[in-house]
């Protein structure tokens, strides 16, 4: 998430004070918070953490919401134990904390998840959703996990790399106008390059106005004008899983 006011990426910004309705679980090497639907559908939803890690509240907050929506939901620990970043810190030495957690090298955490998904929660269909970060994960996954029926990137991209483009199932990337973080030049030339590469079903989406970490903040904190963008960009999530997984 991001905070107008600051030249961080993903600021801690609007932290939602939430303790979720789920639990946490041991999943292999990793630890995860699971939430379950009322009833069992079948279909299951992998969560990625931004940079503030699994356990940020507002993560936790929208894996609940997508639980709502019929899905057994999970947010694993893709930093494996390692310190999420702390808005305290300086910047300075974010490029070098990154280094050590790099979006496409979750393989192992993601085959990992998918195993626990249908060995103890009877998934069927799995679909994956992630912010910042966890949105570059979800643009990696996309390409190399067709059992992974559809993915959701929310203002997050894979950068500087041309074997990107040709996703293995429905992919939605949501970005905003305003993000200090994304351009909206990298966001034109993702769209350019899937329409030439991308043989599945696909969308990207900008929504006027909006900053980076718009759709998990805290509605409530943000300017009356931007809650209906967030409302949309959640109910188009949901959709977009419905509609694929």
């Amino acid at each position: 998430m991001a905070n107008e006011a600051s030249p961080c990426p993903c600021d801690i910004g609007h932290r939602l004070e939430y303790g979720g309705m789920g639990h946490e679980v041991q999943v292999e090497h990793i630890r995860a918070y699971v939430t379950r639907p009322r009833a069992d559908t079948g279909k299951a939803i992998i969560v990625v953490q931004d940079i503030f890690g699994w356990k940020l509240p507002n993560t936790w907050y929208m894996a609940d919401l997508i639980a709502g929506n019929g899905y057994t939901t999970i947010v694993p620990d893709f930093f494996v134990g390692k310190e999420p970043w702390n808005p305290s810190w300086e910047m300075k030495t974010f490029p070098e904390w990154l280094k050590s957690r790099d979006a496409r090298k979750v393989d192992k955490e993601v085959e990992a998840v998918l195993r626990y998904l249908t060995q103890q929660c009877g998934a069927q269909r799995v679909g994956i959703v992630g912010f910042c970060w966890g949105g570059t994960v979800v643009h990696h996954v996309m390409t190399k996990y067709p059992q992974i029926r559809a993915g959701v990137s929310l203002y997050g991209i894979v950068k500087d790399s041309e074997d990107v483009y040709d996703l293995k199932n429905p992919t939605l990337f949501i970005f905003a106008e305003n993000d200090f973080v994304i351009s909206l030049e990298q966001v034109s030339l993702l769209t350019q390059k899937l329409k030439e590469h991308c043989k599945v079903e696909h969308q990207v989406k900008t929504f006027t106005g909006q900053t980076h970490g718009f759709v998990h903040r805290k509605r409530e904190d943000c300017q009356p004008a931007d809650k209906p963008y967030i409302d949309e960009a959640r109910r188009n999530l949901v959709e977009w899983l419905n509609k694929f997984v």
